[in-house]
């Protein structure tokens, strides 16, 4: 079998290749506040009314009774990384699948104490992949939350800790990471006085800890349901919300968008039933993807559950194209 990092994906034109990021310097501080926006420039937005699209599901992961969380793609490399709890875990020790375009786990990465693991984002340096991910759980059990974001390369090891060189915004509450792969940004969320707040960094200068070029700063703004996930393109963010489904005639799986040049909620809220047969379909995670096509894809997750019961869960993945 191949080395992990040698694996090429292909199925259904979902994986595409581009141009390898040069490494960076990683910074070992605080990747702090800067002191104002920088507008994003004007970008296409999703149109969340478009018919969407079946990748894979129901698929069983790596760990078998934990429902899946966020996921990411490295487009360079061709790879789909997917984030769920460990089996006889914690709770907030969490394990990174890599998972082909069909839904096969192809390795796995674990990292102890982490936290909850609703957002990751993939960073293609060359032919490995890192992976911003939450870490120093505030408490080690299902409700534990990261308290700082770590970058580290993706191995199938299991990791009982993170360095502290490979740590940023530590003492944060609640904080996650997602990546706009086109414009190679990397958009951090966390609460802040209480309230979530989007920050926006180019991914050069994140991973070099330049606190002072953040091109975003804006509150999140409040919507009445469960928040299950999100990502970004370009000058919009996508969020993900809803509950686990029990009924075919109550779903309230929404996608809404903000805008983070004024960090108002433009389209939305488009309620989808992709996946409405799934057996308690629960939103999460979301994902920018280039297509193999070059089509743009707004990707949204589905946990599931078998439909007689039982303890195992599945992951499920739907798109929508840029129009």
């Amino acid at each position: 079998m191949e080395p992990l990092d040698q694996i090429r994906l292909s199925r259904r034109g979902v994986f595409r290749a581009g141009a390898a990021v040069g490494a960076g310097a990683l910074g070992s501080g605080v990747l702090a506040a800067g002191t104002a926006n920088a507008a994003l420039p004007a970008s296409p937005e999703f149109d969340l009314g478009a018919s969407p699209h079946h990748l894979f599901g129901p698929k069983i992961l790596a760990e078998t009774h934990h429902a899946m969380q966020g996921f990411t793609f490295d487009d360079v490399n061709r790879r789909l990384f997917i984030i769920q709890a460990e089996n006889g875990g914690s709770g907030s020790d969490l394990v990174i699948n890599q998972v082909s375009a069909s839904g096969a786990v192809l390795g796995s990465m674990t990292i102890k104490k982490a936290g909850h693991g609703v957002s990751i984002a993939a960073e293609p340096v060359g032919d490995v992949t890192y992976i911003w991910v939450e870490c120093d759980t505030h408490r080690n059990d299902g409700d534990g939350r990261g308290t700082a974001l770590a970058r580290v390369q993706f191995k199938n090891i299991v990791r009982e800790s993170i360095a502290d060189e490979a740590k940023f915004f530590q003492g944060s509450d609640t904080i996650t990471a997602a990546v706009d792969p086109v414009n190679k940004r990397l958009m951090v969320r966390r609460k802040e006085n209480g309230s979530f707040y989007l920050s926006v960094w180019p991914l050069s200068k994140a991973r070099e800890g330049k606190s002072a070029d953040r091109l975003v700063h804006v509150k999140q703004p409040s919507y009445d349901r469960t928040f299950q996930g999100y990502t970004f393109y370009g000058q919009y963010a996508y969020l993900w919300y809803g509950d686990g489904q029990t009924n075919p005639d109550n779903i309230n799986s929404t996608i809404r968008t903000v805008d983070l040049n004024t960090g108002e909620f433009t389209r939305g809220p488009a309620v989808t039933r992709a996946g409405a047969s799934l057996t308690y379909r629960e939103p999460e995670g979301m994902a920018i993807h280039r297509m193999d096509s070059g089509e743009l894809a707004l990707f949204f997750g589905f946990a599931s559950r078998p439909s007689g019961g039982g303890d195992n869960r599945y992951a499920n993945l739907y798109y929508k194209l840029l129009e």
